[in-house]
């Protein structure tokens, strides 16, 4: 008999069905089992009884672990008191194989133990729904760019400089020479929005920090937008168009997710534009407020970047994205372009998340002229020759031009609002984790 997933089994009641999947739990009750099965699109109850059943069906439903790999058939049905809900009249049960004994209970398990079990973990409810809620931001992400005019032009992965210094990339043997994982794909995203005027990349990317945060990952997804002509203020328009229509995606397409995960959706329904924009000046003049009053433990001198507390400490102040913008170049990526009226600032912009979340888009404007990049290249120390590609986007019709990154896995933890990036992803790489 066809199969049909548990996603699409409202379309389906009163008919007769086929469901393959799991054993996710069960309980019995006397001639009665209470089958909780999982497909992968979803779960329902399917409930068997013992005098409508042949022998083996009802010897199969006692035999039957958690997480054995089952075929059922029956007749799906609306719960009689609780509407939108469906259960199963089980008729015939198949068991493809008994699963041994599982090692995740009901009972409470502590954080490595689940991260060691990692690739079973993954079929719980809870990360079900952050994964499914993942997905959304990806295909929102995609949807995004690709009904705005922007081309989709993948980025290398081996890259042979650094976008920043090589302190926190990883180093690849590539053949006879020294490679590196890439951080980011923004470099050749400007070579390839000379080309197309507006683009994205979206791939893997690397950094070797030795951080052990809630927020960091040594692996991590990144969304890169890069637009010919873009001024400071346009990527700043982009970002927050961006970010509240993902959010609004997931809250339209994802309720069931997030009220398994029990986000309050109320501070996610917020985020609309236009989101507050805060100079460095000021955000510096906030937190230097906050030390005096004695809401900040340490005293934030102009000219630092901004940590963790800081920028927690100054996105609570807002219900909504807020935009901490023109830091001081020296704490900015080579390539950003001076603010002309300050020299000393760089026209970058960072996305900070409410709750307490973070950074979750960083950019700016991109130096458009040879000069200023060859003394940035020199001040920093970084190997002209492997910037020759580079530097001839400014030979060859250069014009102001920015964009900006966004992590996945971050956007996820807040969206969610979960407390540590690790369930964002699959299967999380970090400084002390390799495996599963």
């Amino acid at each position: 008999m066809t199969q049909t997933y548990i996603s699409e089994i409202a379309k389906h009641l009163g008919e007769e069905v086929t469901i393959k999947g799991w054993l996710y739990n069960k309980r019995s009750s006397g001639k009665l089992g209470f089958l909780e099965i999982r497909d992968g699109s979803g779960m329902i109850q399917g409930v068997v009884s013992k005098k409508d059943v042949s022998d083996e069906t009802w010897e199969n439903s006692e035999k039957v672990t958690q997480e054995s790999s089952i075929i059922v058939g029956g007749v799906p049905r609306e719960h009689p008191k609780r509407p939108g809900v469906y259960e199963m009249d089980i008729s015939r049960l198949e068991v493809v194989s008994i699963a041994q004994e599982y090692p995740i209970t009901p009972k409470e398990h502590g954080v490595e133990f689940l991260m060691d079990h990692r690739h079973l973990w993954l079929r719980s409810r809870r990360q079900h729904a952050i994964l499914r809620v993942r997905h959304e931001i990806i295909k929102a992400v995609r949807d995004f760019f690709d009904n705005n005019g922007f081309t989709l032009c993948d980025t290398p992965i081996f890259t042979p400089a650094a976008c920043e210094g090589t302190t926190t990339l990883f180093e690849v043997d590539y053949f006879d020479e020294k490679a590196y994982l890439t951080q980011s794909g923004q470099l050749y995203n400007e070579a390839t929005a000379a080309a197309f005027g507006k683009v994205y990349c979206f791939g893997p990317t690397f950094r070797a920090e030795k951080s052990k945060t809630r927020r960091h990952l040594t692996e991590f997804w990144m969304v890169e937008p890069e637009v010919a002509y873009a001024k400071l203020d346009d990527v700043m328009s982009l970002a927050e168009q961006f970010i509240s229509y993902i959010v609004a995606r997931v809250l339209e397409n994802r309720k069931d997710e997030l009220a398994q995960l029990e986000r309050d959706t109320g501070k996610l329904e917020s985020i609309v534009p236009p989101f507050p924009r805060l100079q460095y000046d000021e955000a510096v003049k906030i937190l230097q407020e906050g030390h005096a009053k004695g809401e900040i433990e340490h005293q934030f001198e102009w000219g630092g970047d901004l940590g963790s507390p800081d920028e927690t400490y100054l996105s609570g102040r807002y219900d909504k994205p807020v935009m901490v913008h023109r830091y001081p170049a020296a704490v900015k990526a080579f390539y950003m372009e001076p603010d002309p009226e300050r020299p000393d600032l760089a026209l970058c912009v960072d996305v900070l998340a409410p709750e307490g979340y973070g950074e979750v888009i960083g950019g700016g404007e991109r130096s458009s002229s040879l000069e200023y990049l060859l003394k940035q290249i020199k001040a920093h120390d970084l190997p002209e020759e492997a910037f020759g590609w580079y530097l001839d986007l400014r030979k060859y019709g250069s014009v102001p031009h920015g964009g900006f990154g966004m992590g996945i896995e971050r956007a996820v933890s807040w969206i969610c609002g979960l407390e540590h990036v690790r369930e964002t992803i699959p299967f999380p790489r970090m400084l002390n984790r390799l495996k599963p």
